[in-house]
């Protein structure tokens, strides 16, 4: 049947990217999807083996995303998933080769993600009211956010175990659970400390006790709740900006390259696989100072 030929080539692509590829479960859920998706069309358009799909089939596909406004770097990521998919079959000789020689990504402008200034990220944080219950708590994480430019998995994942405060470093599992060690400063440290008195007289929920941040009844919070502490605190102190928990992470390494740090110590703080992802904060750099001369140069 189709159907078992498409879900059992999906099956063995996602325990490819998973033990082969070592890739995160966030990222493995991305892929699939997109490549459910595209079996879903071929087997409703008449392809009744992924073995016989063909590159005008996949361009017919890519074609009903932007008939159906799907955006320019949504359909690159889809067409990244689709090309790993037929390259993963090429190579386990499933496929004789693969069709989507004739797939190109449509051209995009560079994104630059938004980034807070010094000051704006010092307003957020001081705009903590610490009268509240999760006021500390609230306020470290914001700390820890900035301090070490953590993904929000990261630090709602982050143990009380992987905290070396004595030696200003903390034990980071990133993508695919590969670790580092990421310096921490004192301000994060003591907003740490100072919460970290205060959870001792809240509840946690047991198996949790090594958890970090925790909620009211002793969880682990969620990435929905962060997310609303961020924007919250981001409208308490007045910033307009449309940010997120990650924009603390690109302000932290856009505040590094600006103040000259080495890009590859930012890439092993930030756990990039490839130098190329650390670029980006030079190219934010670079449009800072383009826009300056801009603005004052007496010839503009």
């Amino acid at each position: 049947m189709a159907g078992d030929n498409f879900s059992g080539a999906i099956a063995d692509y996602r325990s490819y990217l998973r033990f082969e590829r070592s890739m995160s479960p966030n990222t493995i859920e991305s892929y699939s999807r997109d490549v459910t998706a595209l079996c879903a069309y071929l087997g409703s358009n008449g392809c009744q083996r992924i073995e016989d799909a063909t590159g005008d089939n996949l361009c017919r596909y890519i074609a009903t995303l932007a008939e159906n406004n799907i955006s320019k770097r949504s359909q690159a990521r889809v067409i990244s998933s689709i090309k790993s998919f037929f390259d993963f079959l090429e190579r386990e000789g499933r496929i004789p080769r693969t069709p989507c020689d004739v797939l190109d990504a449509p051209k995009m402008q560079k994104y630059l993600p938004v980034v807070l200034s010094v000051k704006e990220v010092e307003a957020i944080i001081n705009s903590v009211d610490l009268s509240k219950p999760e006021g500390h708590r609230n306020k470290a994480m914001l700390e820890m956010l900035y301090s070490c430019g953590l993904r929000v998995s990261e630090l709602i994942t982050l143990k009380i175990s992987d905290l070396f405060f004595d030696e200003r470093f903390i034990r980071v599992k990133g993508k695919g659970s590969k670790q580092r060690l990421i310096p921490v400063g004192d301000y994060a440290v003591n907003a740490v400390t100072l919460y970290l008195e205060q959870r001792r007289t809240l509840p946690v929920a047991r198996g949790k006790e090594d958890f970090l941040f925790l909620n009211r009844r002793g969880n682990p919070l969620t990435r929905q709740m962060v997310f609303k502490i961020v924007t919250d605190q981001a409208a308490a102190a007045g910033i307009g900006k449309a940010i997120s928990p990650h924009t603390f992470r690109h302000s932290f390494a856009t505040h590094l390259v600006e103040n000259g740090a080495d890009l590859r110590v930012v890439q092993q703080m930030l756990g990039h696989e490839s130098i190329l992802t650390t670029e980006i904060y030079t190219h934010i750099d670079t449009a800072k100072w383009q826009e300056s001369i801009l603005k004052y140069h007496p010839e503009r």
